[in-house]
C-alpha cells in the first residue's frame, strides 16, 4: 500500500462510511452494520499507519501533487499515528456500544452519519500539516459534535449544546485571527515551513504574542483553566454513547494542537511560554478535581475529571523533556481508554437503575458484581493505582518532572491524585456499596427484576466495556513497550528538524 493512501485512509474511511450510512438513512439495521464496519476499518487503518510510521519514519502525502509549502500536506509522525489509532479504538468500542443504547429516534435523525463525520474531522486534525486546514477540521468537528450533542432536541441537550457551540465559536474566531496574524508575519501556514521560518524572525516577541492567541484558542477547545466551564455544562446532556465519544476525543484534539504548536512553531521563548503552560497545567488539575469532588451526578463528576486530567497532559509539554512529554502522551492514551470506559459503565448502570444520581444508585455491587468489577478497574486506573495504566502514566510524568526538579508541579499532581481517588471512592461507596434509597424503603432496586439477560443487546453493551478494561490492565502490565514507543514519540517531537525535513525536504 502506498504511503499516500495509508495517510489518507483515516480521513477517507469515515467520510465514505458517513456517506454510505446517509444513503441508507431509512434502514436502521443496515446503518448499524455499516457504522460498525466503518469503525473497525478505521481502527485497522490506524494500526497499519502506526506500524508504517514506526518502521519508515514520518510519512507525508502532498494532496493534489503540489509540494510543500505550496500544497496542503497530510503528515503522519508518531504522535499523529498514535492518536489516529486511538481514535479508531474509541470509535470501534463506542460504535458497538451504540448498537445497544442508541434510541431509534436519534438514529433516524442521522446519528450514524454524524458519528463518522465527527471521526473524519478528528482524524483530519491529527494529520493535517497546515494551520488553516487545522482550523477547517476544527470546524468540521464543531458542526458534527454540536448536532450530536443537540440530537433529540431535549431541553437539557439544547441548553448544553448552545453553551458548547457559543464558547467554541469564540475559540474559532480567535484561532482565525491568530492564523491571519501568523500568515502576516511568516507568509506561510504550512506547519513545517512555519517551524523553519519563525526561527529566524527579527521580533520573537511578536511570534510569542501570536502564540498566546493560539494558546487561548486551543486552550478553550482543550478545556484548560480558566476556559473549561463549557465542558461540564454540556457533556452530561446527550446520550451516553455521544458523551463517551466527545469526552474521549474532542478535548484531546485541543491538547494535540497545543503540543504540535508549542514543540514545532512557537519555540522562540520557551522559558516564558512553557512557564505559563506549567502554571495553567497545575491550576487545571486542581480546579477540575475540586469540581469533581463536589458532584453527586456521575456524568458531571466524570466531566470535571476530564478537565483535571487535561492538566496532567500539559505538564510534559510545559517541561519539554523526553520523559515528561512521553508521560503526557501516555496520559492522553490512558485517559482515552479509561474515561471512555467510565462513561460507558455509567450508561450500563443507568440502564439498570434508571438514574445517574449516586444516592439513588446504590447496591450495584450486591446485585450486579460484574459491572462493579469493571468499574473498579477503570476507577483505579483513573486514580493512578497500580498495576493499571494510570499508575505508569503518572509515574512516567512524575519521574520526568523530578528529573528537572519541578517539585511543585509534582506535589500538585500527587495532591490531585489523592482527590481523584477520593472522588472515585465516593462513586464506589454511594453507587455500588451503600444501599439505595429504594432498599432503605424495603424495595428492590429497579434494575434487579428488569435485567434482560445476556442477549445480543447486552453483549453489544458489555463487550466494549470489557475490551477497554482489559486494555487498561494490559497497558499497566506491559507498560515498558508502551513507554518505549512514547519516549520515541517525544524525542521525535523535540527534534522538529525531523518533521521539517520530512515535509519540506532539502529546502530546509
Amino acid at each position: 500500500m502506498s504511503h499516500d493512501l495509508l495517510v489518507a485512509l483515516p480521513i477517507v474511511i469515515p467520510l465514505v462510511t458517513g456517506v454510505i450510512a446517509l444513503l441508507f438513512y431509512e434502514q436502521r439495521e443496515t446503518q448499524r452494520i455499516i457504522s460498525a464496519i466503518g469503525a473497525a476499518a478505521l481502527l485497522i487503518a490506524g494500526i497499519a499507519l502506526l506500524l508504517e510510521v514506526r518502521a519508515e519514519g514520518i510519512l507525508v502525502s502532498d494532496m493534489g501533487g503540489w509540494p510543500a509549502p505550496f500544497g496542503i500536506p497530510f503528515v503522519a509522525d508518531l504522535l499523529s499515528a498514535v492518536l489516529v489509532m486511538m481514535t479508531g479504538l474509541i470509535a470501534f468500542t463506542v460504535a458497538l456500544y451504540s448498537l445497544a443504547t442508541m434510541d431509534p429516534r436519534r438514529e433516524s435523525f442521522g446519528f450514524y452519519p454524524l458519528f463518522h463525520i465527527l471521526l473524519m474531522g478528528i482524524a483530519g486534525s491529527f494529520l493535517t500539516g497546515d494551520m488553516f486546514n487545522l482550523f477547517v477540521w476544527f470546524e468540521v468537528m464543531l458542526i458534527a459534535s454540536f448536532v450530536l450533542i443537540a440530537l433529540g432536541g431535549e431541553r437539557a441537550q439544547l441548553e448544553g449544546a448552545i453553551k458548547y457551540v457559543a464558547l467554541n465559536l469564540i475559540s474559532s474566531a480567535i484561532l482565525l485571527a491568530a492564523i491571519g496574524l501568523l500568515y502576516g508575519v511568516a507568509g506561510t501556514l504550512n506547519m513545517a515551513d512555519l517551524g523553519m521560518k519563525l526561527q529566524d524572525v527579527d521580533e520573537p516577541w511578536l511570534v510569542t504574542a501570536i502564540g498566546m492567541l493560539f494558546l487561548v484558542s486551543f486552550g478553550i477547545k482543550a478545556a484548560i483553566f480558566p476556559m473549561f466551564f463549557w465542558l461540564p455544562a454540556s457533556y452530561h446532556t446527550p446520550p451516553i454513547a455521544v458523551t463517551a465519544l466527545v469526552a474521549a476525543l474532542l478535548s484531546k484534539v485541543g491538547v494535540y494542537a497545543l503540543i504540535r504548536a508549542f514543540t514545532l512553531i512557537f519555540t522562540q521563548e520557551t522559558g516564558y511560554t512553557h512557564q505559563i503552560l506549567l502554571v495553567v497545567a497545575g491550576l487545571t488539575m486542581v480546579t477540575g478535581v475540586l469540581g469533581a469532588v463536589a458532584q453527586y451526578e456521575v456524568r458531571k463528576l466524570l466531566s470535571f475529571h476530564i478537565i483535571s486530567q487535561i492538566g496532567y497532559m500539559l505538564v510534559g509539554l510545559a517541561i519539554l523533556s523526553p520523559l515528561a512529554l512521553a508521560g503526557s502522551i501516555f496520559y492522553i492514551v490512558h485517559n482515552m481508554v479509561t474515561k471512555t470506559n467510565l462513561f460507558l459503565i455509567s450508561g450500563a448502570a443507568y440502564r439498570l437503575q434508571g438514574t445517574y444520581e449516586l444516592k439513588q444508585l446504590g447496591s450495584l455491587y450486591r446485585y450486579h458484581p460484574y459491572i462493579s468489577a469493571l468499574f473498579f478497574v477503570s476507577a483505579m486506573a483513573l486514580a493512578g493505582m497500580p498495576p493499571f495504566s494510570g499508575f505508569f502514566a503518572k509515574l512516567t510524568l512524575v519521574r520526568g518532572s523530578l528529573e528537572v526538579e519541578h517539585y511543585i508541579i509534582v506535589a500538585v499532581a500527587l495532591f490531585t491524585s489523592v482527590l481523584t481517588l477520593f472522588s472515585m471512592t465516593k462513586i464506589w461507596t454511594e453507587g455500588y456499596w451503600t444501599p439505595s434509597e429504594a432498599e432503605e424503603n424495603d424495595e428492590l432496586p429497579p434494575g434487579v427484576n428488569s435485567w434482560p439477560g445476556w442477549n445480543s443487546q447486552m453483549l453489544a453493551m458489555f463487550v466494549p466495556i470489557i475490551i477497554l478494561a482489559a486494555l487498561s490492565v494490559g497497558m499497566g502490565i506491559f507498560a515498558q513497550p508502551v513507554i518505549s514507543l512514547l519516549i520515541e514519540t517525544a524525542e521525535q517531537l523535540l527534534e522538529p528538524s525531523l518533521y521539517i525535513e520530512a515535509v519540506i525536504g532539502d529546502e530546509s
